[in-house]
């Protein structure tokens, strides 16, 4: 009875939401990072919290992943009446301060998606920072028309 029990739940726990994570790179903390579901050929985005707990600044400046053909830092500026995404060098995180990479602002591009971002699964993403080194996080995928961790539209 408890295995027959046991094996009825094993598929309910695949589909449990992602839950709340984090990752330490020196003084950095990064908090969920998380990403919305998206289609293979298609783009993404990689946003978290990032918290510069040192009193050194540091800065964001590459990220990387086995998921898509490219991966840059982007930003969102506005053109007149329009908002467009556009590549930067690097993203600043002062000295105790903290950062969000967030839709409608600075994010980690995901480029060519090798396959879907599906729903409930994590992708890994490297990120590259010039004091704390490298560090490989997961980003958690949420819905597609997601705006932040754990809100699905």
């Amino acid at each position: 009875m408890f295995r027959r029990t046991l094996l009825a739940a094993v598929p309910a726990l695949f589909a449990l939401p992602a839950i709340a994570h984090d990752y330490t790179a020196g003084d950095l903390r990064i908090f969920h990072p998380w990403t919305r579901a998206a289609g293979a050929n298609g783009n993404g985005g990689g946003f978290m919290r990032l918290t510069n707990g040192g009193a050194q600044p540091d800065r964001l400046i590459s990220a990387a992943s086995p998921i898509a053909r490219v991966v840059e830092l982007h930003t969102h500026l506005r053109e007149g009446d329009v908002m467009r995404m556009r590549p930067v060098n690097d993203i600043p995180i002062p000295a105790g301060q903290t950062v969000e990479l967030r839709p409608g602002g600075v994010h980690v591009m995901l480029i060519g998606l090798n396959a879907p971002l599906q729903q409930g699964t994590r992708v890994p993403v490297t990120l590259r920072f010039e004091r704390a080194g490298e560090v490989t996080v997961e980003l958690a995928v949420e819905a597609a028309g997601a705006r932040a961790p754990g809100h699905h539209h």
